[in-house]
């Protein structure tokens, strides 16, 4: 049995919420080197690792979030100087979270090249949901986004393997 996905409006609308707010990012990707300290008695084995670069000022990200607030008719956010952006995406309970920041992340993917993404959740219950949810939609996403590739797993710390092929992966 497969599910069929329904496009819902305020659903599209929190994607293109989120990635407005990096409206001007132009796609770029940065490497960094990653060291295997744990190969004794040979020579260092370096590899790379790829993550996202936000090219944006803080001045063009504040003026984006304003412009989101404002066509959301939320109050405008003040931010001081120095301060980190106070950005948070909110949504009632079973209107669909996980499927929107799952194809918020495609759609950053598409946009601005970004491919690092970690989801946090604060509990075992919502983590396997989340799983679960991953695994019923990437049929529907690899669709709607080009079988554009990209892997999820459970952050196990038995396992940093995973974390290694996360890091040098340059897939989402």
């Amino acid at each position: 049995m497969k599910l069929k996905f329904k496009k819902q409006e305020f659903q599209e609308k929190a994607v293109n919420a989120v990635a407005d707010l990096f409206k001007g990012q132009e796609k770029a990707g940065t490497t960094f080197s990653i060291v295997d300290n744990s190969a004794q008695f040979s020579l260092l084995q370096n590899d790379f690792g790829f993550g996202n670069k936000l090219l944006l000022d803080k001045e063009t990200l504040v003026s984006n979030l304003q412009n989101i607030q404002k066509g959301q008719s939320l109050p405008q956010t003040d931010i001081e100087s120095g301060k980190a952006l106070p950005i948070s995406i909110e949504m009632e309970t079973g209107t669909g979270k996980t499927y929107v920041y799952t194809k918020t992340i495609l759609e950053l993917n598409k946009r601005y090249g970004f491919t690092k993404f970690i989801i946090v959740v604060p509990s075992i219950a919502i983590r396997e949901g989340v799983n679960k949810s991953f695994q019923i939609t990437e049929e529907h996403f690899k669709n709607q986004y080009d079988s554009v590739p990209y892997r999820y797993f459970i952050y196990n710390s038995a396992k940093l393997s995973d974390v290694r092929a996360f890091a040098t992966s340059s897939n989402i």
